[in-house]
C-alpha cells in the first residue's frame, strides 16, 4: 500500500530528524573540503534545523537565521559548487521522508 508523501513528511515535521542522522548527512560533505569556522557554523545551523524540523526547503538558505551569517547568501560564502552540494543533500534528506512506490510506509 502506497502511503500519501505528505504523511511521511508530516511526521518527519513532528519528530525532527535524529541529530546523528542529520550530522551524518553533511558528514561527507564537510570531509571532503577544507571549510572555514564561519562555514562549519552556517552547515551546523542547516543541521540544526533539520534536526528540529525534520525537513528544510533549500528556499530557507536565503532567510534569516542564514542570511545574518551570510549576508551574500550561500553562494557568497561557499560558492555555487558547494551550494549545489548542500541543497543535494537537503533533497536527499526529504525524499528520505516521501514514502516510495512498493514500500511500506517508506521502508525498503
Amino acid at each position: 500500500m502506497l502511503i500519501d508523501s505528505g504523511l511521511g513528511l508530516f511526521i518527519r515535521s513532528l519528530v525532527g530528524l535524529d541529530r546523528q542522522a542529520a550530522v551524518e548527512a553533511f558528514g561527507a560533505y564537510l570531509d571532503g573540503t577544507k571549510f572555514t569556522v564561519e562555514q562549519i557554523r552556517f552547515v551546523n545551523l542547516i543541521i540544526d534545523e533539520v534536526t528540529a524540523n525534520g525537513v528544510m526547503e533549500p528556499a530557507r538558505l536565503y532567510e534569516s537565521p542564514y542570511t545574518d551569517h551570510a549576508p551574500r547568501g550561500p553562494e557568497g560564502m561557499f560558492g555555487d559548487a558547494e551550494v549545489g552540494g548542500i541543497v543535494d543533500i537537503l533533497r536527499t534528506v526529504k525524499n528520505h521522508a516521501v514514502p516510495h512506490q512498493g514500500t511500506v510506509s517508506g521502508v525498503r
